[in-house]
């Protein structure tokens, strides 16, 4: 992966946690890691606790980024939900899968996306 890439990435997961913290979420994690994988974001707000993978693009030209959301994917962040509900004891009800895509300058969120 190339540094521009790592950058966009880090940058899009960026701005996709101000967007949760400017409608009143609470960021809990930002890029945990287990064994397992990683989780870009995970915030709470008012007990709900939501699991957001972030995919960022220059362009939506080679198609959107939500695309990129694969069911693989979605398993993976399940299992990895379950990692890091087992080191965050607290009761979380309920939890919900967000995809933010990022695009350019375009942002869209897609809340309970699987």
């Amino acid at each position: 992966m190339s540094r521009a890439t790592i950058r966009a990435g880090a940058a899009g997961e960026r701005r996709a946690a101000n967007w949760y913290l400017d409608r009143g979420y609470e960021v809990l994690d930002r890029n945990w890691r287990c064994a397992s994988g990683e989780i870009d974001l995970v915030c709470a707000r008012t007990g709900v606790l939501v699991i957001c993978e972030v995919k960022t693009r220059h362009t939506d030209a080679f198609g959107s980024p939500l695309e990129a959301v694969t069911f693989a994917k979605q398993r993976r962040l399940r299992r990895l939900a379950g990692a890091w509900l087992a080191q965050h004891p607290r009761r979380w009800a309920p939890v919900r899968f967000d995809v933010v895509a990022i695009a350019g300058a375009g942002l869209e969120v897609i809340e309970g996306a699987f």
